[in-house]
């Protein structure tokens, strides 16, 4: 082998080094959403994720897991009953090795017989869908929310921004971190819980991210403090970050009695 060849190999050996040394270093996070229609779907994957799946992921070295409900202000119009998951993992290989740890998990499968082995004429959900995120680089782990209120009374603002092209929604990407807008949430104390590139999902090119608060009231008043802010109408008013959003869909939710924050 030429000296020559021996360098590209080489090279390319640190290359791969250090993009799974990166990777290594930042968050992945899933987010399973379940689509339930009646009561019972819901009573049962309630006591699925509490008795369960949490347990076992806490098995897993997974210690925080969030699970989340929609806040729904007229009951008439909830023609849909949800129930978020967010899972976070130390890298991608955790997602896809996760589902292999819960299968050797004697444990997880007697507390979750009823979910796990329910009949097709009795299944405990609707769909069931999934959203893989890789973290931010200037935020690359998630963070618990430092907040005092009881868990109903909290509102957490999962927000999704979807680009109109793959450009757009990394000029967006980079407005969060090259711009700061992630210091500005942290300045004004949003307790945001992560940020992250959706990398799998039905609704990309799309970027996610979960701010909490200890009610309504105190989220409305942030964002009033937000939108005055100078840096913000500065940010928001370069040229070069114009037109990187196309939709802007906010979730308002709430954590459940059993979710670990």
């Amino acid at each position: 082998m030429s000296p020559k060849i021996k360098i590209s190999s080489l090279f390319l050996l640190v290359l791969l080094f250090s993009a799974f040394a990166a990777n290594a270093s930042i968050d992945f996070y899933q987010i399973k959403i379940y689509h339930l229609k009646t009561d019972a779907q819901e009573k049962t994957v309630d006591e699925f994720l509490q008795k369960a799946y949490l347990p076992a992921l806490h098995r897993c070295d997974i210690a925080k897991v969030g699970v989340f409900k929609p806040i729904v202000s007229d009951q008439a119009l909830d023609t849909e009953k949800l129930i978020y998951v967010f899972i976070p993992l130390k890298s991608f290989n955790g997602i896809l090795e996760l589902d292999k740890k819960l299968a050797k998990d004697k444990q997880y499968a007697v507390d979750g017989k009823t979910y796990l082995d329910a009949v097709y004429t009795e299944a405990p959900f609707e769909r069931l869908e999934s959203i893989v995120l890789k973290a931010f680089e200037d935020a690359p782990h998630f963070m618990l929310p430092n907040l005092k209120s009881p868990m109903k009374e909290r509102v957490y603002e999962l927000r999704s921004y979807e680009a109109p092209t793959e450009k757009y929604f990394q000029n967006k990407v980079q407005m969060f971190n090259k711009g700061d807008e992630i210091g500005l949430f942290k300045r004004l104390n949003f307790n945001a819980v992560f940020y992250g590139e959706v990398i799998a999902g039905s609704r990309m090119p799309n970027l996610m991210y979960l701010t909490t608060f200890e009610n309504k009231t105190d989220r409305d008043a942030h964002w009033k403090a937000f939108s005055a802010d100078e840096y913000w109408k500065k940010l928001s008013a370069m040229p070069e970050y114009q037109h990187n959003v196309s939709k802007n869909d906010t979730k308002f939710v709430y954590p459940t009695d059993y979710s670990d924050f």
